[in-house]
């Protein structure tokens, strides 16, 4: 049985519409006019015990409507949703102790408390058992380096450490159903790293069942076999990471640098010329004759150094969102 099942959900909003100036408030004021948005439209998929499945897509896709609906914040327009056998929206409370829900851009912390008063707090609210807490919260903070800030004051702690003390207010009562929403929204490169580390590590040892959000491909790449794409309230593709990138990826980037500069236009016989300013070039070329490309640029062009590489996965899932080829 799946742990988490959304069946033809259907989140719609109505939005008042105004025209503009004096004219149009008194107007509105005898007639409101409304449209319907269509922030989730009629989706559906299923997720097994232990999946860490992405779940991606352009700003107003439907990515956080979704994971409010799934963990009972939002009732649905129509439509059924099941985690872990329960109805979110009932709000039940053993449905509530085995779930979380971060958001990146949403804090649960006391802002004026030192983040072991939070914990604290939420051992209390999930009825921890104290022994449990203890070797919870050890290895929480071990795995995230926090240790040493567990008693300073939130609003004192940089954003990593933040974000770092907020995984661990959501994870203290061992949650088998995680939604991240942005975990690493904000953070800088090395961070991010170590967040995404933290979260395949957790989903290794817990076998828990994480959904995940996220505006970099980083993450996704690293974390996620399986991914879900949606964009303006639909699901575009379901399957394996590797699947899409088999699709869409059927070329390879060629990046070289050239020693001497070059008529650009005999480019053009290599391959498709994506970008040329001396003595860099990037060009596009079919998978199957990579190799006879990259013979080519080395016996007839000035070549100071050579790279062949995959196209970027960002790149590959914008290709999805406007249905066109990759090259």
């Amino acid at each position: 049985m799946p742990i988490i099942e959304i069946k033809h959900l259907k989140k719609y909003y109505q939005v008042h519409k105004k025209e503009p100036g004096l004219a149009g408030s008194i107007k509105s004021l005898f007639n409101r006019k409304y449209e319907d948005v269509k922030a989730v439209d009629n989706i559906s998929f299923e997720i097994e015990e232990g999946e860490l499945v992405g779940f991606i897509g352009p700003n107003g896709a439907g990515k956080t409507t979704t994971l409010k609906c799934l963990s009972g914040l939002l009732y649905p327009t129509s439509g059924g949703v099941s985690v872990l056998g329960f109805n979110p929206w009932d709000r039940k409370y053993p449905f509530l102790k085995q779930i979380s829900l971060v958001m990146g851009q949403k804090n649960q912390l006391w802002w004026d408390l030192p983040a072991i008063e939070s914990f604290i707090l939420n051992r209390e609210i999930y009825e921890i058992p104290k022994e449990q807490y203890e070797k919870t919260l050890d290895e929480l903070t071990t795995l995230l380096e926090v240790k040493d800030v567990l008693k300073i004051q939130v609003r004192k702690l940089s954003l990593g450490q933040r974000m770092k003390c907020e995984l661990i207010a959501a994870l203290l009562h061992s949650p088998k159903v995680l939604f991240l929403d942005e975990p690493t929204i904000g953070l800088d490169v090395v961070m991010q790293k170590k967040m995404r580390d933290f979260i395949k590590e957790y989903n290794r040892r817990n076998k828990s069942t994480i959904l995940l959000t996220s505006h970099y491909m980083g993450d996704v790449k690293e974390l996620c076999k399986r991914i879900i794409i949606i964009d303006k309230g639909k699901i575009l593709f379901d399957g394996l990471l590797s699947e899409i990138v088999e699709k869409y990826a059927d070329h390879k980037v060629l990046s070289v640098v050239f020693s001497k500069e070059i008529d650009a236009k005999k480019l053009e016989e290599i391959g498709e010329v994506r970008e040329y300013n001396y003595p860099k070039a990037v060009i596009y070329v079919k998978r199957e004759v990579s190799s006879v490309a990259s013979a080519e640029l080395l016996q007839h062009f000035p070549v100071a150094d050579l790279t062949l590489e995959e196209v970027p996965i960002d790149q590959i899932i914008r290709e999805v969102f406007t249905g066109k080829d990759v090259a």
